[in-house]
Protein backbone atom coordinates (compact mmCIF):
# COMPACT_ATOMS: atom_id res chain seq x y z
CA UNK A 1 0.00 0.00 0.00
CA UNK A 2 0.84 3.81 -0.44
CA UNK A 3 1.71 5.41 2.64
CA UNK A 4 2.85 9.22 3.90
CA UNK A 5 4.58 8.56 7.39
CA UNK A 6 4.02 10.91 10.34
CA UNK A 7 6.67 10.53 13.85
CA UNK A 8 8.99 12.35 15.07
CA UNK A 9 10.55 10.72 18.25
CA UNK A 10 12.51 7.27 18.84
CA UNK A 11 9.29 5.72 19.26
CA UNK A 12 7.72 6.19 15.95
CA UNK A 13 11.03 4.57 14.10
CA UNK A 14 10.14 0.54 14.82
CA UNK A 15 6.64 1.22 13.44
CA UNK A 16 8.77 2.94 10.14
CA UNK A 17 10.82 0.48 10.05
CA UNK A 18 8.06 -2.07 10.11
CA UNK A 19 6.05 -0.70 6.95
CA UNK A 20 9.43 -1.07 5.08
CA UNK A 21 10.01 -4.30 6.22
CA UNK A 22 6.22 -5.24 5.58
CA UNK A 23 6.34 -4.15 1.52
CA UNK A 24 4.64 -1.37 1.81
CA UNK A 25 5.88 2.04 -0.23
CA UNK A 26 6.75 5.08 2.17
CA UNK A 27 6.42 8.16 -0.23
CA UNK A 28 7.27 10.82 2.47
CA UNK A 29 7.85 10.95 6.01
CA UNK A 30 6.98 14.05 8.05
CA UNK A 31 8.44 15.01 11.21
CA UNK A 32 9.28 17.84 12.81
CA UNK A 33 11.48 20.69 11.69
CA UNK A 34 14.83 20.13 12.83
CA UNK A 35 16.21 21.64 16.65
CA UNK A 36 18.74 23.21 18.31
CA UNK A 37 20.14 20.72 21.31
CA UNK A 38 23.16 20.15 23.57
CA UNK A 39 25.20 22.78 25.18
CA UNK A 40 26.28 23.94 21.54
CA UNK A 41 22.49 24.32 20.85
CA UNK A 42 23.05 22.41 17.22
CA UNK A 43 20.33 21.58 15.01
CA UNK A 44 19.52 17.56 15.47
CA UNK A 45 17.27 15.97 13.01
CA UNK A 46 14.58 13.87 14.44
CA UNK A 47 15.31 10.08 15.21
CA UNK A 48 12.77 9.62 12.05
CA UNK A 49 14.48 11.94 9.78
CA UNK A 50 17.47 9.79 10.32
CA UNK A 51 15.34 6.14 9.76
CA UNK A 52 14.06 7.97 6.84
CA UNK A 53 17.21 9.25 5.31
CA UNK A 54 18.45 5.89 5.96
CA UNK A 55 15.63 4.11 3.56
CA UNK A 56 16.32 7.28 1.19
CA UNK A 57 12.50 8.28 2.32
CA UNK A 58 11.66 11.93 1.05
CA UNK A 59 11.36 14.53 3.99
CA UNK A 60 8.68 17.12 4.81
CA UNK A 61 8.91 19.32 7.81
CA UNK A 62 6.54 21.82 8.37
CA UNK A 63 6.34 24.04 11.23
CA UNK A 64 2.73 23.42 11.43
CA UNK A 65 -0.19 21.35 9.35
CA UNK A 66 -3.15 23.55 10.12
CA UNK A 67 -3.10 26.94 7.17
CA UNK A 68 -0.01 25.17 4.96
CA UNK A 69 -1.71 25.15 1.30
CA UNK A 70 1.46 23.12 0.20
CA UNK A 71 1.07 20.37 2.43
CA UNK A 72 -2.76 19.30 0.46
CA UNK A 73 -1.36 19.56 -2.53
CA UNK A 74 1.41 17.38 -1.63
CA UNK A 75 -0.58 14.77 -0.40
CA UNK A 76 -3.44 15.17 -3.06
CA UNK A 77 -0.41 14.37 -5.75
CA UNK A 78 0.57 11.33 -4.44
CA UNK A 79 -2.68 8.92 -4.27
CA UNK A 80 -2.63 7.68 -0.88
CA UNK A 81 -4.13 4.66 0.75
CA UNK A 82 -3.31 5.91 4.14
CA UNK A 83 -1.61 8.29 6.23
CA UNK A 84 0.02 6.30 9.47
CA UNK A 85 0.79 8.66 12.13
CA UNK A 86 2.97 7.86 15.64
CA UNK A 87 3.62 10.47 18.05
CA UNK A 88 3.99 13.38 15.31
CA UNK A 89 3.33 16.70 17.61
CA UNK A 90 0.79 18.12 15.28
CA UNK A 91 -2.81 17.87 15.03
CA UNK A 92 -3.97 16.88 11.55
CA UNK A 93 -6.99 18.97 10.36
CA UNK A 94 -9.64 17.52 8.78
CA UNK A 95 -8.70 18.75 5.39
CA UNK A 96 -5.96 16.03 5.45
CA UNK A 97 -7.61 13.62 7.15
CA UNK A 98 -9.84 13.13 4.26
CA UNK A 99 -6.85 12.82 1.81
CA UNK A 100 -6.07 9.33 1.77
CA UNK A 101 -8.09 6.22 -0.17
CA UNK A 102 -8.78 4.54 3.28
CA UNK A 103 -8.21 7.61 5.89
CA UNK A 104 -5.45 8.02 8.69
CA UNK A 105 -4.26 5.38 11.17
CA UNK A 106 -2.70 6.95 14.66
CA UNK A 107 -0.97 4.28 16.65
CA UNK A 108 -1.40 5.76 20.49
CA UNK A 109 0.57 4.47 23.42
CA UNK A 110 -2.72 3.48 25.62
CA UNK A 111 -5.52 1.40 25.96
CA UNK A 112 -7.95 3.35 25.11
CA UNK A 113 -10.42 5.90 25.95
CA UNK A 114 -7.50 5.95 28.95
CA UNK A 115 -4.74 8.03 28.40
CA UNK A 116 -5.59 10.27 25.96
CA UNK A 117 -2.82 12.79 25.37
CA UNK A 118 0.84 13.78 25.17
CA UNK A 119 2.32 11.51 27.98
CA UNK A 120 0.53 8.35 27.63
CA UNK A 121 3.31 6.24 28.72
CA UNK A 122 4.55 8.35 32.28
CA UNK A 123 1.11 8.55 33.31
CA UNK A 124 0.37 4.59 33.61
CA UNK A 125 3.26 4.70 35.45
CA UNK A 126 2.23 7.39 37.89
CA UNK A 127 -1.19 6.22 38.64
CA UNK A 128 0.37 3.02 39.42
CA UNK A 129 -1.19 1.11 36.57
CA UNK A 130 -0.34 -2.63 36.46
CA UNK A 131 -0.69 -3.39 32.33
CA UNK A 132 -1.27 -0.89 29.38
CA UNK A 133 -0.63 -1.34 25.87
CA UNK A 134 -1.51 0.25 22.22
CA UNK A 135 -4.25 0.88 20.32
CA UNK A 136 -4.83 1.75 16.50
CA UNK A 137 -7.22 4.03 15.82
CA UNK A 138 -8.94 5.07 12.44
CA UNK A 139 -8.03 8.97 12.52
CA UNK A 140 -10.79 11.90 13.47
CA UNK A 141 -10.61 15.55 14.18
CA UNK A 142 -10.39 14.74 18.06
CA UNK A 143 -7.31 14.16 20.10
CA UNK A 144 -6.98 10.31 20.40
CA UNK A 145 -11.24 10.27 19.87
CA UNK A 146 -11.13 7.98 16.47
CA UNK A 147 -12.80 4.38 16.65
CA UNK A 148 -10.24 2.02 17.28
CA UNK A 149 -9.01 -0.98 14.68
CA UNK A 150 -6.77 -3.16 17.71
CA UNK A 151 -5.15 -3.33 21.07
CA UNK A 152 -2.43 -4.94 22.56
CA UNK A 153 -1.95 -5.05 26.36
CA UNK A 154 1.52 -5.51 28.48
CA UNK A 155 2.01 -5.83 31.73
CA UNK A 156 3.86 -3.00 34.00
CA UNK A 157 6.01 -4.73 36.64
CA UNK A 158 6.82 -2.68 39.97
CA UNK A 159 10.13 -1.92 38.92
CA UNK A 160 9.63 -0.29 35.38
CA UNK A 161 10.61 2.85 34.53
CA UNK A 162 8.74 5.02 31.85
CA UNK A 163 11.55 4.84 29.66
CA UNK A 164 11.54 0.89 29.97
CA UNK A 165 8.12 0.69 29.21
CA UNK A 166 8.45 3.58 26.47
CA UNK A 167 10.56 1.44 24.41
CA UNK A 168 8.77 -1.64 25.27
CA UNK A 169 5.83 -0.18 23.62
CA UNK A 170 7.21 1.10 20.65
CA UNK A 171 8.19 -2.53 19.40
CA UNK A 172 4.64 -3.53 20.46
CA UNK A 173 3.15 -0.41 18.35
CA UNK A 174 5.02 -1.78 15.21
CA UNK A 175 3.73 -5.31 15.73
CA UNK A 176 0.41 -4.01 16.24
CA UNK A 177 0.60 -1.71 13.10
CA UNK A 178 1.24 -4.48 10.93
CA UNK A 179 -1.16 -6.86 12.54
CA UNK A 180 -3.99 -3.80 11.95
CA UNK A 181 -2.90 -3.27 7.94
CA UNK A 182 -2.83 -6.67 7.27
CA UNK A 183 -6.46 -7.19 8.15
CA UNK A 184 -7.31 -3.98 6.81
CA UNK A 185 -6.62 -5.72 3.76
CA UNK A 186 -8.02 -8.82 3.91
CA UNK A 187 -11.18 -6.92 4.85
CA UNK A 188 -11.39 -8.92 8.46
CA UNK A 189 -10.88 -5.84 10.73
CA UNK A 190 -14.02 -3.70 12.28
CA UNK A 191 -14.04 -0.52 13.94
CA UNK A 192 -14.94 0.02 17.50
CA UNK A 193 -16.06 3.34 18.70
CA UNK A 194 -14.53 4.87 22.35
CA UNK A 195 -16.65 5.00 25.54
CA UNK A 196 -15.81 8.99 26.15
CA UNK A 197 -17.42 8.16 29.76
CA UNK A 198 -14.21 6.24 30.86
CA UNK A 199 -11.89 8.38 28.92
CA UNK A 200 -8.66 9.92 30.71
CA UNK A 201 -6.03 12.14 30.07
CA UNK A 202 -2.33 12.25 29.71
CA UNK A 203 -0.81 15.95 29.90
CA UNK A 204 2.22 16.68 28.95
CA UNK A 205 5.17 16.57 32.10
CA UNK A 206 6.97 19.25 33.27
CA UNK A 207 9.78 19.86 36.13
CA UNK A 208 6.87 21.18 38.44
CA UNK A 209 6.12 17.37 38.85
CA UNK A 210 9.40 16.52 40.09
CA UNK A 211 9.48 17.42 43.94
CA UNK A 212 8.75 14.21 46.17
CA UNK A 213 6.23 14.79 48.88
CA UNK A 214 7.66 12.49 51.96
CA UNK A 215 3.83 13.01 53.48
CA UNK A 216 2.42 10.93 50.44
CA UNK A 217 2.59 7.36 50.35
CA UNK A 218 5.57 5.12 49.55
CA UNK A 219 4.32 3.36 46.65
CA UNK A 220 2.99 6.47 45.39
CA UNK A 221 6.28 8.30 45.60
CA UNK A 222 8.02 5.14 44.08
CA UNK A 223 5.42 5.54 41.20
CA UNK A 224 6.52 9.36 40.85
CA UNK A 225 10.17 8.43 40.50
CA UNK A 226 9.75 5.18 37.94
CA UNK A 227 7.10 7.40 35.89
CA UNK A 228 9.49 10.35 35.56
CA UNK A 229 12.59 8.66 34.93
CA UNK A 230 14.19 9.29 32.29
CA UNK A 231 12.78 12.99 32.21
CA UNK A 232 12.05 15.17 34.14
CA UNK A 233 13.24 13.04 36.91
CA UNK A 234 12.44 12.81 40.63
CA UNK A 235 13.58 15.21 43.04
CA UNK A 236 14.56 16.27 46.74
CA UNK A 237 16.60 17.93 49.27
CA UNK A 238 19.04 16.37 51.22
CA UNK A 239 20.95 18.38 53.59
CA UNK A 240 20.89 21.90 51.22
CA UNK A 241 21.45 19.03 48.03
CA UNK A 242 19.27 18.89 45.24
CA UNK A 243 19.36 15.10 44.54
CA UNK A 244 17.97 13.36 41.28
CA UNK A 245 16.38 10.16 42.34
CA UNK A 246 16.85 7.84 39.16
CA UNK A 247 15.50 4.12 41.07
CA UNK A 248 14.10 3.37 44.66
CA UNK A 249 12.45 0.59 45.71
CA UNK A 250 9.29 0.41 48.41
CA UNK A 251 10.69 -1.25 51.68
CA UNK A 252 9.86 -2.00 55.34
CA UNK A 253 12.88 -1.13 56.49
CA UNK A 254 15.74 -0.04 54.19
CA UNK A 255 18.66 -1.66 53.32
CA UNK A 256 20.74 1.56 52.45
CA UNK A 257 19.52 4.92 51.67
CA UNK A 258 15.74 5.32 52.66
CA UNK A 259 13.30 8.27 53.68
CA UNK A 260 10.20 7.41 55.64
CA UNK A 261 6.79 8.03 54.15
CA UNK A 262 3.14 9.17 54.54
CA UNK A 263 2.13 5.64 55.30
CA UNK A 264 4.97 4.94 58.20
CA UNK A 265 6.77 2.78 54.95
CA UNK A 266 10.05 3.66 53.62
CA UNK A 267 11.09 4.76 50.17
CA UNK A 268 14.50 3.03 49.58
CA UNK A 269 16.89 5.33 47.17
CA UNK A 270 18.57 2.61 44.67
CA UNK A 271 20.19 5.09 42.57
CA UNK A 272 20.75 9.11 42.71
CA UNK A 273 22.45 11.75 41.02
CA UNK A 274 23.75 14.95 42.90
CA UNK A 275 23.68 17.92 40.78
CA UNK A 276 26.71 18.35 38.71
CA UNK A 277 27.76 14.41 39.29
CA UNK A 278 27.15 11.04 38.01
CA UNK A 279 24.69 8.87 39.05
CA UNK A 280 25.76 6.68 41.94
CA UNK A 281 24.05 3.99 44.71
CA UNK A 282 22.29 5.65 47.47
CA UNK A 283 24.69 3.67 49.39
CA UNK A 284 27.93 5.03 48.00
CA UNK A 285 26.51 8.88 48.39
CA UNK A 286 26.12 8.58 52.17
CA UNK A 287 29.13 7.39 52.31
CA UNK A 288 30.31 10.44 50.25
CA UNK A 289 27.80 12.38 52.90
CA UNK A 290 30.10 10.91 56.26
Amino acid sequence: MKIVFMGTPGFAVPCLERLIKDGHEISAAFTQPDKPQGRKMQLTPSPVKVAALAHGISIEQPKRLKGDRQVPELLRGLALDFIIVVAYGNILPQELLDIPRYGCINVHASLLPKYRGAAPVQWAILNGERETGVTTMQMDAGIDTGDMLLQEKIAIPDSMTAGELYDALSDLGAETLSRTLNLLERGSLKLKKQDGTQATHAPMLSKAFSPLDWNRPAQELHNQVRGLNPWPGATMQYESRQLKIHRSRVAGVPQGFGMQCGDGNYLELLEVQPVGKKKMTGVDFLRGVQ
